[in-house]
């Protein structure tokens, strides 16, 4: 979640965030190293240039219960990198915690990523780390929380066009109802880059207020073929057309509307959608807000 932007209050890339996520990370979990595929690096052109966000998410379940709440928060450094922080705390007490550093001259690139996600929301507890400028990386993970963890560090030369945690901001500056295909790490528990389709599917009616708008639905299909001797059974679980699903505003300025997919490969169906803070409607209200 992959893979999501804000982009009315504020940007928020998803992935699927990962989503993938966004697509935060699509997290993958086997016990072999397998290396990097040799699909061709295309970096994805700027065509909106990211700046200063904060902004607040709803998390649903597939039943449209709120389950849980998210926050992004993205400033920009005066060496010109850009820092964003995606969290999800979840009702059960499991958390997301991403954080994405790129930058974006003429072309995104992704500069260094970390990932944490934590508690019965989700099939694997990891920690990942990876970073452009030491070609470092290290990937700590266990079943279960109480598992004893799985530490493996390395070196990764990372493909030009690997946009975890930012497949949704990659989108919004894709030409309108164009299709493109990049790449994402998956972790089997070590780093591999997959392709990941960014497909336009068609449009959508959607409601602002009272007003309905034009929408783009996209479909965001990742290549799993590469590693499917790895995962085994886990993939022999997921449907012939896995994919997740993010619907954006057609206007000139694009912004993010819903993503839709699991935050981990065999995790729940979830919907992220955007929230904005309201004010206590009566003094006795004001109590109850946290400090």
């Amino acid at each position: 979640m992959i893979d999501p932007p804000v982009t009315s209050h504020a940007r928020i890339t998803a992935r699927i965030r990962g989503c993938f996520p966004y697509l935060c990370g699509l997290i993958f979990v086997a016990a072999f190293f397998v290396t990097l595929c040799e699909t061709e690096a295309r970096p994805i052109a700027v065509r909106f240039l990211e700046g200063l966000s904060h902004g607040f998410l709803l998390v649903r379940s597939s039943a449209g219960e709120i389950i849980g709440e998210g926050e992004l928060i993205q400033v920009m450094k005066e060496s010109g990198v850009t820092e964003s922080r995606l969290v999800f705390r979840f009702k059960d007490g499991s958390l997301h915690d991403e954080r994405v550093a790129f930058s974006q001259q003429r072309v995104f690139t992704l500069i260094r990523y970390q990932l944490v996600q934590r508690g019965p929301s989700f099939p694997e507890q990891i920690d990942v780390t990876v970073d452009r400028a030491t070609s470092k990386y290290e990937v700590r993970s266990r079943m279960r929380e109480n598992d004893n963890e799985t530490i493996l560090a390395g070196e990764i030369d990372l493909p030009k066009d690997a946009y975890n945690g930012m497949i949704v901001t990659t989108l919004l500056n894709l030409p309108k109802a164009s299709s493109e295909s990049v790449q994402v790490l998956a972790f089997t528990p070590k780093p591999m880059a997959i392709p990941l389709e960014l497909s336009f599917v068609g449009e959508q009616v959607i409601w602002v207020g009272e007003q309905s708008r034009k929408g783009l639905q996209y479909t965001f299909k990742p290549d799993i073929g590469p590693i499917k001797k790895f995962l085994g059974k886990v993939l022999g679980k997921l449907p012939a057309d896995f994919h997740y699903d993010c619907l954006i505003l057609d206007d000139d300025v694009p912004s993010f509307v819903r993503f839709q997919g699991p935050l981990q490969l065999r995790g729940p169906i979830l919907s992220i959608e955007l929230t904005s803070p309201q004010a206590a409607g009566t003094p006795g209200d004001r109590k109850h807000v946290s400090k």
